[in-house]
């Protein structure tokens, strides 16, 4: 009888093993388990997490996309590992491994949206070229992100990704389903992507001087990897602290203003022109934002000629020293923009002000120039009249957008631009270090079932003290502050990413005029309409189920 309990239990084990293997584990020891295996990339990992594993993942992408995987490893010993990726094969044809970017994903500090119980949880994306250290028990997510090339020829291909722990190798196989259909390069997708950049945090972390070239080099891999998400805005400050000490790195203006002696006002344009060329440098062409001229502080800053020193005037909208200091400045931008041949993409950025203030700035700016267009974020329901509704771009929080379908279709047959922001509210969806990874991709499919143009974020890379161990942040739940990290990438950026394609993806379907493919799609959008979700956490059966449908009629 001991001898067939022996043999029962070793056929048990047997089986675990063999299913554990085709799952993708490799090794179960007796001090503890060592194990690679793929994982879901709606989940978002702590240190102390077992690993589900998942079958070898079938992804689905047209060409120009980027799709992603998450893998996950944990060793019984303390150890060091690396991770290399084949070619994508396809008969004959492949796609080169130089198309997958490979992380290793960084715990970080995070509370909740309540701003406590602080614990660590995956997000930061680290690039893995080195060799990296994992500890013993405790496990260690990667990321896989594939852009697929526009030529590739399209079919069924198959990869693997190695992963060598002290010359012990585990492999796991994946494929890739590359569509006929193909994406455009991210400069030409329609979907506004807004994302606020801060130069004067990248600054401080590497400890450079400010605008000098080394600034500039550290900078271009952040912003081009914003152009590579479709960014469409640049990011100016043309006033002084236009959001008070918001940020932990203030925006200064890049704008110098002069007051001579007689009166007179110059303005030096230096540093907001450099900025400027660099970020389109950096494929970000579309749109300059001009922050702003009604600041939360109501406070100015210009150099005093008969003094010589710096001086700050407070005055709001309606006061007569406001309207002395901010008319011949704006007709001077007007100015300077139609010279550079920047006019057209400029807009005078508003962010969060009062209706009242809204009103005597429009009159302003179109005394300075009628044609200058004006856009901002406003934190209110906006009515269907009056100078909100009159304005290029608004952006409506998320849980105050009201504007009719009638109201849409017209703003878009005028040229203007309507989107929602997300910001320290709401709970949900959102972009925080402790939300559920899908969100981000939500917010995509979200804002193309509501017939809006894009999103706007406050901060992509306003960073804190030590933003790659601790993403808490002010009075903000933690990631509110960026959603980039000084290197590398985040969870977050590229479920954010994943859904901007999925908004591009229907848009092309939509434009080729199937009446039986739009009323798909209808069905296909309904789970992602409702204005406000709130405390309601999105689930990622409803992402999945999408894209499983849209490929359908792809």
């Amino acid at each position: 009888m001991v001898f067939i309990n022996n043999i029962m239990n070793i056929s048990k084990q047997l089986f675990v093993f063999a299913v554990l293997a085709f799952m993708g584990c490799t090794t179960v020891t007796a001090k503890g388990k060592t194990t690679f295996a793929w994982s879901s990339t709606d989940i978002r990992f702590r240190p102390q997490d077992d690993i589900v594993p998942l079958s070898s993942p079938v992804l689905h992408a047209w060409r120009g996309e980027r799709v992603n995987m998450q893998a996950a490893y944990i060793s019984s010993d303390s150890t060091m590992i690396k991770v290399a990726m084949s070619d994508l094969k396809c008969g004959k044809n492949r796609i080169s491994s130089a198309n997958i970017s490979r992380y290793y994903e960084e715990y970080i500090i995070v509370d909740n949206f309540q701003r406590k119980d602080s614990s660590v949880m995956a997000d930061r994306l680290q690039p893995s070229e080195e060799a990296y250290p994992v500890n013993a028990g405790e496990v260690r997510p990667l990321w896989f992100s594939i852009q697929v090339p526009q030529d590739a020829v399209p079919g069924k291909y198959t990869g693997t990704i190695t992963l060598d722990d002290k010359g012990k190798k585990h492999t796991l196989r994946y494929t890739l389903n590359v569509s006929r259909r193909v994406l455009p390069e991210p400069k030409d997708w329609k979907y506004h992507l807004d994302l606020w950049q801060n130069p004067y945090a990248v600054a401080r972390f590497f400890k450079v001087p400010l605008w000098s070239d080394k600034h500039f080099e550290l900078m271009r891999p952040i912003m081009e990897r914003y152009a590579k998400a479709g960014g469409k805005v640049i990011t100016t400050s043309i006033t002084y602290h236009p959001w008070r000490g918001q940020t932990y790195d203030p925006f200064e203006s890049m704008i110098v203003k002069t007051k001579h002696i007689d009166g007179s006002w110059s303005y030096d344009y230096t540093v907001f022109d450099k900025w400027v060329e660099f970020m389109m440098s950096c494929g970000i062409t579309k749109q300059i934002a001009c922050y702003t001229i009604v600041p939360w502080d109501y406070k100015f800053e210009y150099l005093d000629q008969a003094t010589a020193s710096t001086l700050y005037l407070k005055a709001q909208p309606g006061d007569k020293a406001y309207e002395e200091y901010m008319l011949p400045f704006l007709t001077d931008l007007a100015k300077h923009l139609k010279a550079k041949g920047w006019f057209s993409r400029a807009t005078i950025a508003m962010d969060e002000r009062p209706i009242k203030a809204l009103e005597i700035a429009w009159d302003i700016v179109q005394r300075a120039d009628k044609a200058f267009r004006i856009e901002g974020a406003v934190n209110y329901k906006p009515t269907t009249e009056g100078v909100v509704n009159k304005m290029y771009g608004i952006s409506v929080g998320n849980n105050h957008f009201n504007l009719p379908a009638e109201v849409l279709k017209k703003r878009k047959e005028e040229g203007k631009l309507t989107s929602i922001y997300t910001c320290c509210s709401p709970e949900h969806p959102n972009t925080f270090t402790f939300t559920p990874p899908a969100e981000a991709a939500f917010l995509g499919w979200h804002i193309t079932a509501m017939g809006l143009d894009g999103y706007l974020r406050w901060a992509l890379n306003s960073w804190g003290v030590e933003p790659e161990k601790d993403s808490r942040y002010g009075t903000w739940p933690s990631g509110d502050a960026w959603l980039l990290y000084p290197t590398g990438s985040s969870i977050r950026w590229e479920r954010l990413v994943e859904g901007i394609q999925a908004s591009e993806k229907i848009r092309i379907l939509r434009a080729e005029g199937n009446e039986d493919v739009n009323r798909r799609i209808d069905e296909i959008l309904k789970p992602f309409t409702p204005v406000v979700f709130g405390s309601k956490m999105v689930a990622a059966d409803e992402i999945n189920k999408a894209n499983s449908a849209l490929r359908t009629i792809e």
